[in-house]
């Protein structure tokens, strides 16, 4: 069967860039996390975009060494002063309750309260995130100068929330591509409003599987909307029959903040999926860090833990907690932009353009260099400005091309553009001198 290669990947941008940014708008007010209506709402919304498959999975599934929790929902909260006045109010902002807080209807003084609130002193003006998912607990996150404002005296206390038997949820969507091996892209749904961290992640992910399914991709690429780590914990147990199929992966996540984009390696530290990062990134000038894997981030973590050593590395733009911004209420819609979303989204489609034309061909004339010029590969070459580099491109393909070598292998040892060494693969295909 005849492997023919698409053409160079180039997908227009267009206005991703701003229609990303309208997505995280509509998903910033919702109040996510591991479990609940929020992850459903944030679901729904990105369905409106492609569809997806909805997974419920029920409270107390054993899953690898973990257990699905209970399912948290919140409808209100806030503390309110001796006048009735809320002081802290989740109609607000939803960071202002540690995630999964139990229901609380009080009324205590200040100091009672105060081990249940947290701040950042070193940022007065800032909200925290905190969660609580394991341990039954309670507390409000504020701004430091929220705090110094209260007076002592007694204060009214109410979450209304609930924690009960439910299920977790998480998404899929699916690329057919033309074989069944598996580039898996996964994103985090459970953090509240933080516009880079998930959201930023979330709008690259679905606009990357949009752009994908308008083309026919090689692999078969599967999005993963889910909440982090016991979402992908979940997947991971539930879908043991189709680890073997995962060929590389990609995590998303801090997808929008200005910063220079950071490749975190897998596990393995040369997988495909981690040379193809760095090749891309390398050729396109961009600055860039590509750094080696720790167990320390996202679901990465998961993917790559020691029993699935799966292929799949991590893209962010600052990573994980590396700005002040990270998990506070400064993560907010004006610390992302269209362009940043849109530069992200551009580096993910060059890497799957890459890993879908990355091929291993057979020289079918390999004893002494087949006569080019004959076949018209010369003459094909007239008038081109970059002839020399693609009749270089031709000889290292016929070189290398023994079964063993990709032409991501032939772009780097002979310091060609991965494009010139494609086209060169393909004009040699189409003359008769290689094969898949």
């Amino acid at each position: 069967m005849a492997m023919l290669m698409d053409g160079p990947a180039a997908w227009p941008v267009g206005d991703a860039g701003a229609e990303m940014y309208a997505l995280v708008e509509r998903l910033y007010p919702v109040c996510r996390s591991i479990t609940g209506d929020g992850v459903r709402r944030t679901l729904d919304i990105v369905g409106e975009y492609l569809p997806l498959q909805v997974h419920e999975v029920p409270t107390g599934t054993p899953v690898l060494d973990w257990t699905v929790p209970p399912e948290w929902n919140i409808r209100d909260a806030y503390i309110a002063d001796a006048t009735g006045r809320r002081v802290v109010d989740f109609a607000a902002s939803t960071l202002h309750v540690v995630g999964y807080s139990v229901p609380v209807s009080a009324t205590m003084t200040l100091a009672e309260l105060r081990p249940h609130l947290h701040t950042l002193p070193d940022h007065p003006t800032w909200i925290p995130y905190r969660t609580s998912y394991y341990a039954p607990t309670w507390g409000f996150c504020l701004a430091q100068e929220t705090l110094d404002a209260l007076p002592d005296g007694e204060y009214r206390v109410e979450i209304d929330s609930t924690l009960a038997d439910g299920h977790l949820t998480y998404a899929e969507h699916v690329v057919p591509g033309r074989v069944t091996d598996e580039v898996i892209v996964s994103c985090h749904v459970c953090h509240p409003s933080l516009a880079n961290d998930n959201l930023a992640g979330i709008a690259v992910a679905a606009f990357l599987a949009r752009a994908l399914s308008e083309r026919d991709p090689w692999y078969t690429y599967r999005f993963l909307f889910a909440p982090g780590t016991i979402g992908a914990i979940t997947w991971l147990a539930r879908n043991a029959d189709r680890i073997d199929r995962i060929r590389h992966g990609l995590v998303l996540a801090c997808a929008g903040d200005r910063g220079p984009l950071t490749y975190k390696r897998s596990r393995r530290g040369d997988a495909e999926i981690d040379r193809v990062m760095a090749h891309v990134l390398a050729a396109s000038g961009r600055p860039h860090r590509v750094v080696d894997f720790s167990p320390y981030g996202y679901d990465e973590r998961q993917f790559c833990s020691p029993g699935f050593n799966l292929g799949v590395g991590s893209l962010t733009r600052t990573p994980y907690a590396g700005y002040p911004e990270y998990h506070t209420s400064a993560d907010n819609l004006d610390f992302v932009s269209p362009d940043a979303m849109a530069d992200t989204l551009a580096v993910c489609r060059e890497a799957f353009g890459l890993l879908d034309r990355n091929r291993r061909y057979v020289n079918l004339s390999p004893y002494g260099e087949p006569q080019l010029g004959r076949r018209g590969l010369y003459d094909s070459l007239g008038g081109r400005s970059d002839a020399k580099q693609a009749q270089l491109a031709m000889l290292w393909v016929l070189n290398l091309a023994d079964g063993e070598h990709s032409l991501l292998d032939m772009a780097e040892r002979s310091g060609l553009p991965f494009d010139a060494v494609a086209d060169a693969a393909r004009a040699l295909h189409d003359a008769g001198l290689v094969k898949p």
